[in-house]
């Protein structure tokens, strides 16, 4: 299997919402899908990780897909508001670089 850039993935996502899924759901509506997805996944966290015990719906669930799902909806986000996900995480990787080259080595609580 090929690397998938995020570009990539912007597009291929724009492409099957252009194709498959008509169109896009309104911001709003992604981002409450998007807070849904978390929820899944986090529930799943907790229970894999975490104190909590499997419910029977939790059975089956792979963790590995909710998180494709939370980044679907991610990049439907990017996608309708004009985010270059590719750019915005190299901006983002160098601001924490920058901000926290020390930050982290010097916390007791790491150590």
């Amino acid at each position: 299997m090929t690397e998938l850039t995020l570009k990539q993935a912007q597009q291929e996502v724009d492409q099957w919402i252009k194709t498959i899924g008509v169109r896009y759901f309104s911001e709003l509506t992604n981002l409450g899908i998007l807070m849904e997805e978390v929820g899944e996944l986090s529930r799943l966290m907790v229970r894999k990780y975490g104190e909590q015990s499997f419910k029977e719906s939790d059975k089956g669930r792979d963790l590995g897909d909710e998180m494709a799902d939370v980044l679907w909806v991610l990049v439907c986000l990017a996608n309708q508001t004009g985010v270059d996900l590719e750019e915005a995480f190299r901006r983002n990787m160098e601001k924490k670089t920058n901000r926290d080259q020390d930050r982290h080595r010097s916390n007791e609580k790491l150590q």
